[in-house]
Parts: structure tokens; sequence; C-alpha cells
């Protein structure tokens, strides 16, 4: 209904799967089970457990909340990307510390995320340690709504100005990158803010003291985070650090952990939803890849839940006449312009805490060779090779 400049960018995120397949699902579902709606809705969980596997790899097995088993697929159309293992087994371990434990005793030979304080000792046992920066931002996204704190731009850039980003890093073995914004000053997304957000407690203090906070009167805020989950780092230490660090600046943070997936269901549901009562802010990472996907998609009225991720309603006036020029921008130049300036309003007016990007570390045995660690969360396994 409109132009859109980001339509390349967006077509990525739409997935196809094969017609046959699902209708096969659908045929199965007896009549009985309701309208054409619920059968549909019968057919796509059956469907989710029966993947086509058109691609490098197979579905062998998937057993939810265990392991799912790939195959390779001898018959794969681009015969450089056959893959060279038989067989990849993925095995959900939600916890840094067992996941370490399982690759340091050999149970595995490949985990995501270890844990921070055992890097030193994964290294000395030949495992090697891989990282890449990647389009992330892992923040505290706040809420706008009526009563939030939020609502005082001094207690948004007081809690940004109160955070200790490089210790925070040294906390996690260096595996992170110190958020100043969605996007960092090496993008061409980046702009020029005005607001820079740093580590400088004294003026972090003032900014609380003129909202009328102090240590006698501290400001009481809650944020929903989740123990583990797809990007999220390591959630539980990383919002302890704040914690502790945002004391020094006179605030009272409550940490409300839930499940990764209701946690991810409420982000769509927005701060205005029943399960949002109470809440703060909210700690959900998030892909930047793209200027919908790192700026429009937090800015704008459009956004706002359940169309999108907007959790927090967070828009204003200028934000909403950038993010219509970046959707107006049909040039490298022009889109480059625009998301620049719109990432500087956004940074400006500080709607996140802003706190790393990942780097997707993942520790592998000396056994597995082929591996390329690229700037995303999408790794090539039919690269990889393993020595018996």
């Amino acid at each position: 209904s409109e132009p859109d400049a980001l339509l390349p960018y967006n077509i990525t995120n739409l997935f196809i799967v094969s017609p046959t397949a699902w209708q096969k699902q659908y045929d199965a579902v007896p009549a009985s089970a309701g309208d054409s709606a619920a059968r549909s809705k019968q057919a796509w969980t059956a469907f989710a457990a029966h993947a086509v596997g058109s691609g490098p790899f197979k579905l062998e097995k998937l057993v939810p909340r265990q392991q799912l088993i790939l195959d390779k697929n001898p018959d794969y159309w681009n015969k450089d990307r056959i893959p060279r293992v038989d067989k990849v087994v993925l095995i959900p371990l939600p916890e840094a510390n067992a996941r370490t434990a399982a690759l340091l005793s050999k149970q595995v030979d490949w985990i995501e995320a270890p844990a921070p304080d055992a890097i030193d000792q994964i290294k000395s046992q030949g495992f090697h340690l891989y990282a890449n920066t990647q389009p992330h931002l892992w923040p505290w996204q706040f809420s706008f709504e009526k009563g939030s704190p939020w609502q005082d731009i001094r207690v948004r850039k007081a809690a940004n100005l109160c955070l200790n980003r490089a210790e925070l890093k040294s906390y996690l073995g260096g595996y992170m990158t110190e958020a100043t914004g969605v996007y960092e000053a090496d993008s061409p997304w980046h702009g020029k803010p005005t607001f820079q957000i740093k580590y400088d407690p004294d003026t972090a203090r003032q900014l609380m003291t003129e909202a009328g906070y102090s240590a006698s009167k501290p400001l009481h805020v809650t944020v929903a985070t989740s123990a583990s989950g797809s990007g999220q780092m390591q959630p539980l230490p990383m919002n302890e650090y704040i914690q502790q660090s945002l004391k020094s600046c006179f605030f009272n943070v409550d940490i409300k952990v839930v499940e990764w997936n209701t946690l991810f269901t409420n982000w769509r549901l927005g701060a205005r939803d029943p399960s949002a009562k109470g809440i703060d802010a909210i700690n959900v990472s998030a892909a930047v890849n793209d200027p919908y996907f790192g700026l429009i998609r937090f800015s704008t009225a459009k956004a706002f839940p359940p169309v999108a991720t907007n959790w927090g309603y967070f828009s204003t006036p200028e934000t909403e006449k950038l993010a219509a020029a970046v959707k107006h921008a049909f040039t490298p130049a022009e889109m480059n312009k625009a998301a620049g300036e719109l990432h500087a309003a956004l940074v400006d007016q500080v709607p996140f805490l802003f706190v790393a990007h990942d780097v997707g570390p993942r520790a592998i045995s000396p056994a597995v060779t082929g591996v390329v660690q690229p700037q995303s969360w999408f790794i090539d396994l039919s690269l990889v090779s393993k020595k018996e």
C-alpha cells in the first residue's frame, strides 16, 4: 500500500514451505477435528515435526526438548555443499555450566555460549573458541506506558550512563561488544547521535537526583528476562551485574525470570498486555540485520504490538518522520543517510538500556574442522568435518 525500500531485506524473512507436504499433513487430520482453521492448526503442528528436508540435511528425528537428529542429504542440488558428516545431533542444554561440562567430558563436540568463567579451562584442554561480531542487540526495552518511570528521559539516560560495559565485557571473558546504540560507529546506519552512551556514574547520579531519586529514595524497577534463549547470551549473570551496577545510581532492580518462549510471546503482546503487569522493562535480544529490524520496529506506531515488537510503545513525531524517509530511500546513499538520522534520533531518545552486541562464542572440539564463523547466527554445517 506504500513504497518500501526495505522490501529486499524483508523478503529474506518470508519462509517458503512445500504446499504438497503441508497438504499431506492437512489431509491426515480427521474432519472431526473441527473447521478448516482447526485442521490447519493441527497440520502446521504436524508439519513442524516432519520437516521436508530439501536442504543439505534431512530431518531424521525430533524429540521436543530432548534432541534433533539431522541426516546428510546426498541428493542436495548443490554438490559443493553436500555435508561432509553423515549426521548431526543437536541437544538442548539451556544452562551454560551444563553445556560446558558436556564439552569438557567429551559428551558433545560443540557448544554454544560456553560459561565465561570456564573459558581458560576450555582453551587449556585444546578446544577451539570461535567468535565474530553479529547484527545483534542485547538491551532492556523500556515501557513508555502511563506511570512508567522510563517516561522521564533523565532516568533513561541515567541508566545508560551508570553501566560499565567494559567491566561487563571482562566479566564475560571478552565475548561481547559494548553497545553504544543499535549500530556502532563503523556502521553506515550509525549517524551522529548527540547523546553519547558511555560510563559516567557521576552524571547518572546527578540526573537521578534531578528526577527526584536518591540513595534513601531509590527508583524501583522490574525487568523481565529468561534463564536462557536464542541470542540471550548469559542473561542471568548479565542482569545480575546490571542490577548491582544500577544500584550505585539509585536504582533498585527486581529481576523477573520467565521461560524463554513465554518471554518471547510476551514481547509480541506488549507492555499493555496483562502478562506485562508490574514489568517496567523487558530483556529480549534482537536481530538488527537491517533498518527495519534494528530501527523501525522499535520506533513507530505501526510496529506497536501485536503487529511487531515495539513492546514499550515508543514513538515520537521525529522517529515517525525519519522512519518514513527510510522506507522511501531507494539508493544506498539515501538509505545510509536516512537510517543514520533515524538511528541518531533513537539513541538521543534512549528507549533502551543499550548493553551489548553478541559475538556468538562457541567452543568446539579440535577434532571438528571446517568451521567458518559467520557474522550472523546462520552457520553452514555442510562445511564441517570430524576426525575420528
